[in-house]
């Protein structure tokens, strides 16, 4: 007997389990799922396939990772979820896999906190070093840049984008794509507040840098000019600022409306 397994869980045997993988009382693994070394699977977990799990990852307890799309369109087609490396998952969070009308993945990168209840739906795409309080919720479609921190009780619309370094306010509904670097309150489902000039200097950003964002944050949000001429200005100011250059490479894509 494997005495990093407990004898109460349940492993289909498809499942294919690293070294110094340890598996709690109670859960359930299913075929098709890979789960990489040294990575933990807390008390009552449910983890179906096809799901790819990578290394050193941490699910609490009471966490179902790879279910069905919750999604009335989807007819059983094969799709995935992949997560990455060394991601701390809480109690009772929830993650889908993708849809075919989708990506057909969901995807967690490396290095994120997921806290209790989180929600993930189906075909999301979300970056590295994230922070997801409690009860955060992202509808089908969503990406999510790298060092996006999501507060309590906030969601995001389907097929919304959030740049890297976002700040979503606790309790923030966001319906409409959020820039690289900005800060949204819960005002009007989510309105923006400046820049989240804090996490960057953790992040090692100096004033500079931080002084450059701030110059395109005012230029989109605070100087009342159109859509069309904003853009015009930030190209400009992109010549001499590589997150600058950022902030409007992600203005131009996406199918949502930029959140204003």
């Amino acid at each position: 007997m494997n005495p990093l397994i407990h004898p109460s869980a349940v492993i289909d045997p498809g499942a294919r389990l690293g070294d110094n993988v340890r598996v709690g009382p109670f859960c359930v693994i299913g075929a098709e799922v890979e789960i990489g070394e040294g990575s933990i699977i807390g008390p009552h977990c449910s983890i179906t396939g096809p799901t790819r799990i990578g290394r050193d990852n941490h699910f609490v307890g009471h966490v179902a990772a790879g279910g069905d799309p919750q999604d009335k369109k989807f007819a059983g087609e094969r799709t995935e979820l992949i997560i990455g490396d060394r991601n701390t998952i809480r109690e009772f969070v929830t993650i889908n896999r993708g849809t075919v009308t989708g990506t057909s993945v969901t995807r967690i990168g490396n290095d994120n906190l997921l806290l209790a209840y989180t929600h993930v739906a189906h075909d999301c795409d979300i970056g590295n070093q994230c922070v997801f309080s409690n009860n955060s919720t992202l509808a089908g479609h969503v990406t999510v840049g790298d060092y996006v921190i999501m507060s309590g009780f906030s969601g995001a619309h389907q097929f919304c984008r959030i740049g890297a370094h976002a700040f979503i306010g606790m309790g923030a509904l966001v319906n409409g794509d959020v820039p690289p670097y900005t800060m949204v309150g819960t005002e009007a489902h989510g309105r923006p507040r400046g820049i989240n000039s804090e996490g960057l200097k953790r992040r090692g950003f100096d004033s500079e840098r931080i002084t450059a964002i701030k110059r395109a944050y005012r230029t989109l949000y605070v100087a009342g000019l159109p859509l069309a001429e904003a853009k015009l200005q930030l190209a400009e100011q992109a010549r001499t600022s590589d997150d600058v250059r950022a902030l409007l490479d992600f203005i131009e894509g996406g199918e949502r409306p930029l959140l204003r």
